[in-house]
């Protein structure tokens, strides 16, 4: 069964259409990735799942019945992208608080307060004032409340957008782990995060899904064969030289550069290779790389989007 089901669900401002009749299958048990540009749908999505803001048509699901039978239930949990809280709280007092909205007893709330700042890196400052915190460590405490209740769904709007490297490592790895436990829905605009995180990923585009579909499945069906070369970096003015070569191959596309390191894109891996060994061979260049790679997730989103946009 699906944990949500989302059907021609619109919503309007005024003459804007943040939705334009989305549709969505999201599996239980999923860790699903929601991308699209700035004004493509994604938060105004996950406000109405999480009751706080009413579509203006379609109908949507959760575990098989009406969202309004789940507005303020117990099953959901919900990051916004800024979380806010009282600043003169602590954070043990923040999820205590959360826990009594939710009807937990003293006991109960104690334990699950303790637990989650244990899980989300804040015990240190458990009892600090919350005024005083980053947005990093509000980003923390955030993702702490929406987990007190134990939901069976999980919203999380932009949930590593404001950590460090250590900090977006930490939490995608327990966001992971909750895909166990809970269907989580994350929406963000760092691909990477999600193509190492999630099993589940759509696409949207002017408040529409223009494509749902596993991540492996993903990468595959939209594969296109590269090369990767990598040459030494004292080569930066040979490299130059030597890509303006490559870019006459009948086998290159094109190309990528990034400082000392070309991307390829071709239509005959075997002929390419071939070719592109024939050119660095002629201009005495050594290389330290040589790879046929996958595309990123990164290139399928700007290929779909661009197409999308009229812009490819």
């Amino acid at each position: 069964m699906n944990a949500i089901k989302i059907t021609g669900l619109r919503k309007t401002y005024g003459q804007v259409k943040a939705l334009d009749g989305l549709d969505l299958e999201i599996p239980t048990g999923s860790v699903f990735g929601f991308l699209g540009p700035n004004g493509a749908g994604k938060t105004t999505t996950l406000r109405i799942l999480a009751g706080l803001a009413k579509q203006s048509g379609g109908e949507v699901e959760l575990n098989g019945k009406p969202l309004i039978a789940f507005t303020g239930n117990q099953s959901i949990g919900y990051l916004p992208e800024e979380p806010a809280f009282y600043p003169w709280m602590s954070p043990l007092e923040t999820l205590d608080y959360i826990g009594s909205i939710f009807h937990l007893n003293a006991k109960d709330r104690r334990t699950r307060a303790e637990e989650l700042l244990e899980l989300t890196g804040l015990k240190e400052v458990a009892k600090r004032r919350v005024g005083g915190f980053s947005r990093g460590m509000r980003q923390r405490l955030g993702l702490a409340q929406a987990l007190v209740n134990h939901p069976a769904i999980l919203l999380l709007d932009e949930p590593v957008s404001a950590l460090d490297p250590i900090g977006r490592k930490e939490i995608l790895e327990m966001i992971s782990a909750l895909g166990k436990e809970c269907t989580v829905v994350m929406s963000t605009h760092i691909l990477a995060d999600v193509e190492r995180v999630c099993d589940t990923i759509a696409i949207l585009y002017q408040g529409k899904r223009i494509l749902q579909s596993g991540r492996e499945e993903l990468l595959q069906h939209y594969a296109t064969p590269a090369l990767e070369l990598e040459f030494n970096n004292g080569d930066a003015g040979n490299v130059e030289n030597i890509e303006k070569e490559l870019k006459q191959c009948p086998s290159v596309n094109g190309i990528k550069r990034e400082e000392h390191i070309l991307r390829l894109s071709v239509n005959d891996i075997a002929q390419a290779q071939v070719e592109v060994m024939k050119v660095i061979l002629a201009a005495k260049l050594s290389f330290e790389r040589f790879d046929i790679v996958k595309p990123s997730l990164e290139e399928i989103f700007v290929h779909l989007v661009g197409a999308e946009g009229g812009t490819k």
